[in-house]
């Protein structure tokens, strides 16, 4: 797995799934495009269930490798938050997307910020489990909002890329806080 860094994310490295944490913008891990996941193994097992765990301790409903560092096409989601509701989905695409609607969203790499954000009312994924089998699910309403968050993520695209002016002058204070944060951590 390539473990995201300050130097460019592309340090090749093993990972030690504990360390893992959620990073913040500006992490510019944040805004890479992800690799696709070619090997399905017990270590991608693994890494989706520390997932799983770093996305009910943030209190989120998805959450995407990059945004734990790790520069590969994966994500996970629990819409419901009802325990064995977790999804996993690998090398995830999305396709027919009908209607639309905007609501908010929030984002657990840009913590504190909420924005109004139009995305498609209904959509199909279609990608690959664990194992690497096929997978194809018809979502709508919040399950389609995820995937279409998450994917977004997967190709370096955040909530702020599709916020409206009004939530842009909104957020700004909070955005400036998390950068001044980022550089008083300095790289990680």
């Amino acid at each position: 797995m390539k473990v995201c860094s300050a130097a460019g994310c592309d340090v090749g490295m093993d990972v030690d799934l504990q360390e893992l944490t959620i990073v913040h913008y500006p992490d510019p891990c944040l805004r890479k495009v992800c690799e696709p996941i070619t090997r399905f193994d017990d270590d991608l097992a693994a890494f989706a269930a520390r997932m799983i765990e770093l996305m009910h301790a943030g209190k989120g409903v998805g959450l995407a490798a990059p945004q734990v560092g790790i520069l590969k096409r994966l994500f996970v989601m629990n819409a419901t938050g009802e325990e064995g509701d977790d999804c996993v989905f690998v090398n995830p695409e999305i396709h027919d997307m009908r209607g639309n609607k905007e609501a908010e969203e929030g984002c657990l790499s840009i913590p504190e910020v909420y924005v109004q954000v139009r995305r498609a009312l209904r959509c199909r994924i279609v990608g690959q489990n664990l194992a690497g089998e096929p997978v194809e699910v018809d979502l709508e309403e919040l399950p389609a909002r995820i995937c279409q968050h998450e994917t977004d993520h997967l190709n370096g695209v955040l909530i702020l890329d599709r916020m409206g002016p009004g939530d842009r002058i909104k957020v700004r204070k909070r955005l400036r806080e998390l950068e001044a944060a980022y550089k008083s951590r300095g790289s990680r």
